[in-house]
């Protein structure tokens, strides 16, 4: 898809949003099991079940997914897609385009070891590697743009409002 094409798919929805700010709220959804062999649950993908399950280092097999695991793997998929959108929008000339994720835990919080060693990453470091002969500017401003539209990447930086519930 060229710039012209992904402008001119995107151009009513963009209109819609902008005469109707409520039609561009839309809720996402993800669903899961608890299995009830393991310490595990079942995600439903759409596609797939992916079976998530405890992280080696707090005592999983490593047969299952690792939600952390997950979390940069949606972290990567959603950079992608992001550069790859906005390098078109932009007609940046961009050839073979690599997206990795690396984030440090300290499995002692996970596990109640040690009050103070967090719970969750501390620190996510994402890293794109580009085919491009694009001037440096270019170069920045397509990171920019990427970090600025990609949602994942956004949620996890701006520490959107979290409720849990239970229905018995």
């Amino acid at each position: 898809m060229d710039a012209t094409g992904l402008k001119a798919m995107q151009a009513p929805l963009k209109e819609a949003y902008r005469d109707d700010a409520s039609r561009a709220l839309i809720t996402l959804r993800a669903k899961g099991s608890i299995d009830d062999q393991s310490i595990a649950c079942k995600v439903e993908t759409g596609r797939a079940l992916a079976v998530a399950g405890l992280h080696p280092a707090t005592g999983g097999s490593g047969l299952e997914l690792c939600s952390g695991d997950m979390l940069l793997e949606a972290l990567v998929a959603c950079a992608g897609v992001t550069l790859k959108a906005v390098a078109t929008a932009l007609e940046f000339k961009l050839g073979a385009a690599t997206v990795e994720a690396e984030g440090d835990l300290d499995f002692r919080g996970t596990l109640g070891v040690a009050r103070d060693a967090p719970v969750g990453f501390r620190a996510i470091r994402l890293n794109f590697g580009l085919d491009t002969d694009e001037p440096q500017e270019r170069v920045d401003s397509l990171l920019k743009l990427t970090e600025r539209y990609c949602v994942v990447f956004q949620t996890i930086n701006t520490r959107p409002e979290l409720t849990v519930s239970a229905k018995c």
